[in-house]
């Protein structure tokens, strides 16, 4: 079984990351051979502006659509794990998002967010609010994109959260029942103890994803206005295939694997990694 994985993991993760970053010390546009350059593409990146208010447009995404996605995702797995009635529809319908292709996810929030004909400005004029031109402000495009990000990602993450529900033990409630132990102090004692394995494992994953958010910004802002919504995966692309810059790109991409890299070690040492408590 080791073998498979050894195989997998050396073809299609440790290759191309050496590859790359062989490349992130090259001028290379595809065209030509890489010309050794040293240490210029990193330089560069220091003195980047578009690339610096890329990597904080990623970190206030980050901020904000991973704790909230995941609150929404256990509260939900929360109701979902009570037996209530059309329990199975609600966590299809939860769910979808996450199984629906995000071109078609970014089409609909397209007419959401559309300025003369869009759901939001037609609640907004109803009630007799002004309208926004929502994708086109410099102050209300990111947060329109995080809006996106928190939805999408709300399906995944409660379905992680209600397996692992519905795995832990039933005798634990059934003791802290006995001792008069109320549901609010349960959640807290209990079940959010048990559940460190799995909220470890939903941080990791969850925040790898959003660093590497890309389609949704592709087609709903195209990284605009003014670079308000730009992120790192989306000037790799810039630089890559739209500039032919191979080796900066290069270069742009190992800063994000050692960004995720750090912040898994980080997030490992503050959750106590996978062993979990019980």
């Amino acid at each position: 079984m080791a073998a498979p994985a050894m195989l997998h993991l050396t073809i299609w993760i440790g290759v191309p990351v050496l590859a790359a970053f062989a490349l992130s010390f090259t001028s290379y546009d595809v065209l030509s051979s890489p010309e050794f350059i040293g240490l210029e593409n990193y330089m560069d990146l220091l003195h980047d502006s578009v690339f610096r208010r890329a990597m904080i447009n990623t970190l206030v995404y980050v901020f904000f659509v991973v704790p909230v996605a995941m609150a929404l995702g256990l509260l939900i797995a929360l109701m979902l794990n009570m037996q209530i009635r059309a329990r199975a529809l609600f966590r299809t319908a939860v769910f979808i998002p996450q199984v629906t292709a995000t071109i078609a996810v970014a089409l609909v929030w397209l007419w959401i967010y559309d300025p003369r004909s869009g759901l939001f400005n037609a609640i907004l004029s109803f009630f007799g609010f002004p309208t926004h031109d929502w994708l086109s402000s410099t102050t209300l495009a990111m947060p329109a994109v995080i809006l996106v990000g928190i939805w999408q990602g709300i399906g995944l993450k409660m379905l992680i959260y209600l397996a692992a529900l519905q795995a832990l033990p039933e005798d634990v409630y059934e003791a802290a029942a006995v001792d008069g132990a109320p549901k609010w102090r349960q959640f807290f004692s209990i079940t959010l103890p048990l559940l460190k394995p799995t909220t470890f494992f939903v941080v990791v994953t969850s925040v790898i994803s959003a660093f590497q958010a890309f389609d949704l910004i592709y087609i709903l802002t195209d990284g605009g206005p003014a670079n308000t919504t730009s992120m790192i995966t989306y000037e790799i692309y810039k630089s890559a295939f739209r500039e032919f810059r191979m080796g900066y790109a290069c270069a742009q991409s190992i800063i994000l694997f050692v960004v995720l890299v750090i912040l898994t070690i980080i997030n490992r040492r503050i959750n106590g990694g996978d062993r979990g408590d019980r």
